[in-house]
C-alpha cells in the first residue's frame, strides 16, 4: 500500500500489488492493468490540501496524515473488512501548517509533528483531542519547523530542520509530560547548509548517524557522537560532527536511507536523483 496527498485536497490509498510484480516480473510488465489503476480508498476529510504523512512502522494499516489548515487526521484499516476508516478526532493543537509527521519507532500510540509554527508536539492518539498533545517544543526553530525524524534505534532521539538552515536534536527523555510546553535543552545544533533544510533522516544501520538536505543544493552526513577533541587541530573551520557533503544536484527535496544496505543513501531533485555510498559511514 502507499499514500498519496493531492492539491484537490484529497489522500489516495493505492495499491502496488500489480505495479511491484510487473518489476520482478517480465510477463506481468506486459499487463497494462497496473498502469491504470484506481485508489482503493480516497479521503475527503482535509479542507486543505497538505505535505504531513506517516505509515506507522508498528500497527499495520495505520496512517497519519496533516494539512495547511493545522489539522492531523489519523487512519486505519479495518484488516477483517478490508475497509479505511479516518478518526473522527481532528488533532489541531498546531496554530499553522503541519509540515511533517512521524510515528514513534516504539510506542505504537505516539505521533509528533512538526509545524510552520515554529513548534514540535508530541501525540497520544488514543486521548481525545482536547488531551492528546503530550509534549510541546516551542519554539523549536525560529522559524518554520519543515521536517523531523524518529531515531529508530535511539527512541529518545527527533532531529528537526527548519527554514533557518539550522539541524537540531533533541532527547525526549527531558521531557516532563506534566509540563506540556517545554523548551528542551538541544542535544546538537548544526549550522551549515545556507538555506531551508528539505528533508531528514536517521541512519537505520548506526544511531548516532543522520542525512540532511537542503535548498543549498548540499546532502549533508552527520555524526552526533563525534566530539570536538577526535577531529585534527588544521580543521578549525570544519565542524566535528560532518562527515560528508554530497553536491552536484539542483533543489534537493528529499533523502532515504536504503533499509538494507548501510551507507546507501537516495535524494531526489529537481535536476535528477542520486544513488550513493560514502566511504564515512
Amino acid at each position: 500500500m502507499a499514500a498519496t496527498w493531492s492539491e484537490n485536497k484529497k489522500v489516495y490509498i493505492w495499491d502496488l500489488t500489480l505495479s511491484l510484480c510487473a518489476v520482478n516480473n517480465s510477463s506481468a510488465a506486459s499487463d497494462s492493468r497496473h498502469l491504470n489503476q484506481s485508489p482503493v480508498f480516497t479521503y475527503s476529510g482535509h479542507q486543505d490540501e497538505g505535505f504531513a504523512m506517516d505509515w506507522s512502522p508498528l500497527e499495520s494499516g495505520t496512517l497519519a496524515t496533516g494539512d495547511c489548515l493545522r489539522n492531523i487526521h489519523v487512519w486505519q484499516l479495518d484488516k477483517g473488512s478490508n475497509k479505511w476508516s479516518v478518526g473522527s478526532a481532528t488533532f489541531s493543537g498546531h496554530s499553522e501548517s503541519v509540515e511533517d509527521l512521524q510515528w514513534s519507532p516504539t510506542e505504537r500510540s505516539w505521533l509528533a509533528s512538526c509545524s510552520v509554527d515554529k513548534s514540535i508536539r508530541i501525540w497520544d492518539v488514543r486521548c481525545g483531542p482536547q488531551n492528546a498533545c503530550k509534549i510541546t517544543i516551542a519554539p523549536a526553530h525560529s522559524s518554520d519547523v519543515n521536517v523531523i525524524s524518529w531515531n529508530k534505534l535511539e527512541a529518545r532521539y527527533i532531529a528537526s530542520g527548519g527554514d533557518d538552515g539550522l539541524i537540531k536534536v533533541w532527547d525526549l527523555r527531558q521531557c516532563r509530560l506534566d509540563k506540556p510546553l517545554t523548551t528542551l535543552p538541544i542535544v546538537a545544533k548544526f549550522k551549515h547548509h545556507s538555506g531551508p533544510i528539505t528533508s531528514v533522516e536517521w541512519s537505520p544501520h548506526d544511531s548516532s548517524v543522520l542525512a540532511a538536505c537542503g535548498e543549498d543544493n548540499q546532502l549533508t552526513q552527520w555524526d552526533i557522537a563525534v566530539e570536538k577533541s577526535d577531529v585534527a587541530e588544521d580543521e578549525p573551520d570544519v565542524l566535528p560532527q560532518l562527515l560528508f557533503i554530497h553536491q552536484g544536484q539542483d533543489d534537493i527535496k528529499e533523502l532515504h536511507w536504503h533499509p538494507q544496505l548501510p551507507g546507501v543513501i537516495i535524494s531526489t531533485a529537481l535536476s535528477d536523483f542520486n544513488v550513493f555510498k560514502t566511504i564515512s559511514v
